[in-house]
């Protein structure tokens, strides 16, 4: 729709703007928002085995990446912990949430490894925070085992667990640069995803792509479906993957008002959700589902069982029903079926 379209233009002087009408519009072309998508005419998808529903199940890895004295940093964390709605401590430690961050990386990380792991084998991507794989080389040893005999991948989630929104260019470059190498080093594998996670509107986007060796970002929530967008960069304009995320199928409504008060609403809510895609693909719109889990959320065992409710529920289901796998295997199948005709060369898959 041309901004043209929308007479408010002369007719409105005091609430007019250059976007008033537009349905793909932004400051640069980067991140420009578009409130139409695919409409209702979604393209013609067939993942593998014919499967109704991609899962990926997304286990941020973080602790030990948060904001605290001890890293560096001029005040504590707040976000995403049993003390909803904490306020950060300018230049002191938190010794509450420093723990409760700690029992992530010490137990409740290792509860949902056996469970995905041990019990299940199913693959899933871990968001992972470089300066936490740093810490913890237990952690990333039971990670390169799971990648080698479950499947799983290994997304960067930053180096550091940061809102970059007002962070320097010339900081999140190194960061982006620094956290690849941390996966090289501690993982043996550079990550070909990436999730910022609380990214610059401007910047973040850019840097991945001049970075190179992504397949993929996950810094978007607006799709049940991976797309393409178009993303400048010096060898000039080129398609950028996006495979959203979610806020909803996340454990992350335990730590928020009027969210999740234990599992068995989690599992309820995770259910329901695929039950409706499943019959939307069904009647020929498969979909893709991403649930979030944080190791010191949902590694409460309370909330654990009801991660485990979920995966019987998924388990009880055909391969025809769904597809449990990686985003960086979502990624590959689009690149195979569904890359734009523009003309320029692909990511290396």
């Amino acid at each position: 729709m041309s901004a043209d379209n929308n007479n408010n233009n002369t007719a409105y002087p005091l609430s007019k703007h250059a976007n008033d009408g537009l349905s793909t519009y932004g400051n640069n072309n980067n991140n420009l928002r578009d409130m139409i998508g695919y409409a209702n005419s979604p393209p013609t998808i067939v993942w593998p085995n014919n499967a109704k529903v991609a899962l990926n199940l997304v286990l941020n890895y973080e602790e030990g990446g948060e904001n605290c004295l001890l890293h560096g940093d001029d005040e504590s964390e707040k976000l995403l912990s049993e003390i909803v709605g904490a306020a950060a401590i300018p230049n002191q430690r938190h010794a509450n949430m420093e723990s409760l961050y700690e029992y992530g990386s010490r137990a409740g990380y290792w509860r949902l490894y056996n469970l995905l792991v041990n019990k299940y084998q199913v693959p899933c991507t871990v968001f992972a925070v470089g300066m936490a794989l740093e810490r913890n080389p237990p952690v990333c040893n039971s990670m390169k085992y799971a990648m080698q005999h479950c499947g799983w991948e290994v997304a960067s989630h930053g180096y550091r667990w940061w809102d970059y929104q007002n962070v320097a260019m010339d900081v999140e470059r190194e960061h982006i640069a620094r956290s690849v190498q941390i996966h090289k080093d501690v993982l043996g594998v550079r990550p070909v995803g990436m999730y910022q996670g609380k990214p610059n509107v401007n910047n973040t986007r850019r840097l991945v792509m001049e970075e190179g060796g992504f397949l993929y970002d996950s810094d978007a929530y607006n799709d049940d479906l991976p797309y393409w967008t178009t993303t400048t960069t010096p060898e000039g304009q080129q398609p950028h993957l996006i495979i959203p995320y979610t806020l909803s199928e996340n454990d992350m409504r335990f730590a928020s008002p009027n969210g999740f008060s234990h599992g068995k609403e989690f599992s309820t809510y995770l259910k329901d959700n695929l039950s409706y895609l499943l019959e939307e693909g069904r009647n020929g719109s498969p979909k893709m589902m991403s649930v979030g889990l944080h190791c010191r959320l949902a590694g409460r065992p309370g909330r654990a069982k009801g991660l485990e409710e979920f995966l019987d529920f998924v388990t009880s289901l055909g391969d025809d029903d769904v597809w449990v796998t990686t985003r960086a295997e979502i990624a590959k199948h689009w690149y195979k079926h569904h890359y734009p005709d523009v003309g320029v060369g692909r990511s290396s898959l």
